[in-house]
């Protein structure tokens, strides 16, 4: 157990614990390390996702669709970079100073951008390459913590709780940042960049709490150096990882797929706006907005009343099958009707699930991981491979392009890919399944402390 269970709980802690029981079983003990990382993600969603909209007006009228795709696949080599930078610093540092070190660099970042962005200078395409990295690295450390401070059987059932607090934390993002839209993509990065510099205190008040109890007796301190072994040597030995990287792999393909056929869809109605007087940057930060919020706010009521029961009934596994079994749908659909009103509210479904029971049930498949597997083998799977199927997105789209292939082609590619997704899901599922035994096995044979 953590820290905390060390101690009667307090009257705090256990009023805690019953504002939290509707959503998951969180006992007094973990009650305060649950808010506060529930609190934390909810910042860093928020931040998030005030970026994600400050990007698209950037990217979208500085380009289009189509150059969007291809600063997603250059994503992919960028990180490939980023995530090298990120082994070596690992190689050096314990679990607190990396993070930390992260954060601060990100926000730097963005403060930077915001003058340039003042100073009117065109940063489409270097600005949406930041953001990828910056989503990718600074979720993937959060849930890499959450997963240190979490026994396996913690975890499955208070991961349902930090969701809460990410998927709120998104809502809250998108409905702030349409209420800011007037003011400029920089006043954007600069109330992220703040929100970026709270979740750093509060990651070392929740790192000063807590240990590391999964943590097996060949593994060092978490304040120790993590690894010696490069990133890619992590993945490539470990077969787990591979296919959660295989899973991840698809699963961004079909997203990132399903996002270029939205974009081309919203910008065939850019005439129509035109020709009743609305600006198009108006037109597609308002619209990227609001579904942004209606995502999220969907997200939101899932993660409050439905992913906790589904993780506790039907488990891992099922719970990975919901959202390929809704892309399916999703894309059969519009093959009939492609139609920009229809496919938003099919993809706003898609959406919502994966960034709350989808999210949930991939981040619970790290607790039967070793430390290494959740803060470098994990930030490679999150960062590296899910760009690569931006990336992989950006060859189709260019080869579409040059072929003249119609937007319902790309929808029937999504079938395609998402019943190979659909088969890996299976599999790691035998193997999440394996591995689950092993740590309970170990658990049972570690003596009780006195």
């Amino acid at each position: 157990m953590i820290a905390a269970s060390q101690s009667s709980p307090s009257i705090s802690e256990r009023a805690l614990a019953r504002v939290l029981r509707p959503f998951a079983r969180v006992e007094p003990s973990e009650a305060v390390s649950a808010t506060l990382l529930t609190l934390t993600v909810f910042l860093l969603l928020t931040a998030y996702y005030l970026l994600k909209t400050a990007r698209e007006p950037l990217i979208l009228l500085h380009g289009g669709a189509e150059v969007k795709q291809y600063a997603a696949a250059g994503q992919a080599l960028l990180l490939v970079v980023v995530v090298n930078a990120y082994s070596a610093l690992a190689r050096r540092v314990g679990r607190q100073a990396l993070i930390a070190t992260v954060y601060l660099f990100f926000a730097s970042n963005l403060a930077l951008f915001a003058v340039l962005v003042r100073a009117n200078v065109v940063i489409g395409v270097p600005f949406f390459l930041w953001v990828g990295v910056f989503n990718m690295t600074a979720v993937s450390q959060f849930w890499s913590l959450a997963a240190d401070v979490y026994t396996p059987e913690q975890g499955k059932r208070l991961f349902a709780v930090l969701g809460i607090g990410s998927s709120v934390g998104a809502v809250a993002g998108a409905r702030v940042a349409k209420s800011l839209a007037a003011l400029g993509p920089a006043m954007l990065m600069i109330v992220a960049a703040a929100l970026l510099v709270a979740c750093v205190g509060l990651f070392a008040w929740v790192g000063a709490r807590e240990g590391s109890p999964g943590r097996r007796a060949d593994e060092r301190h978490h304040e120790e150096p993590l690894v010696h072994d490069r990133a890619a040597a992590v993945l490539a030995r470990d077969k787990y990882l591979l296919l959660i990287a295989g899973l991840t792999l698809l699963l961004n393909w079909v997203r990132s797929n399903g996002d270029y056929v939205l974009d081309r869809t919203l910008l065939s109605g850019l005439a129509e706006a035109k020709s009743h007087g609305i600006d198009p940057s108006t037109f597609v930060t308002s619209f990227k907005a609001n579904y942004f919020e209606w995502v999220n706010l969907t997200g939101v009521l899932l993660q409050l009343f439905a992913v906790s029961r589904i993780m506790k009934h039907l488990g891992v596994r099922s719970a990975l099958l919901f959202l390929p079994a809704v892309a399916f749908f999703e894309y059969g659909t519009f093959l009939v009707a492609p139609i920009l009103s229809i496919f938003t509210v099919a993809k706003v479904g898609e959406s919502a699930l994966e960034y709350s029971l989808q999210n949930t049930a991939r981040q619970a498949l790290f607790l039967v991981s070793s430390r290494v597997e959740k803060y470098v083998g994990k930030t490679v799977v999150d960062t590296v491979v899910v760009r690569a199927g931006d990336a992989l997105t950006a060859l189709v789209v260019y080869a579409g392009s040059r072929a003249a292939l119609s937007t319902r082609v790309f929808a029937a590619f999504n079938l395609v890919l998402i019943s190979l997704w659909i088969a890996t899901v299976f599999a790691i599922g035998r193997e999440n399944a394996r591995r689950s035994g092993e740590s309970e096995e170990r658990i049972a044979a570690e003596p009780v402390p006195a």
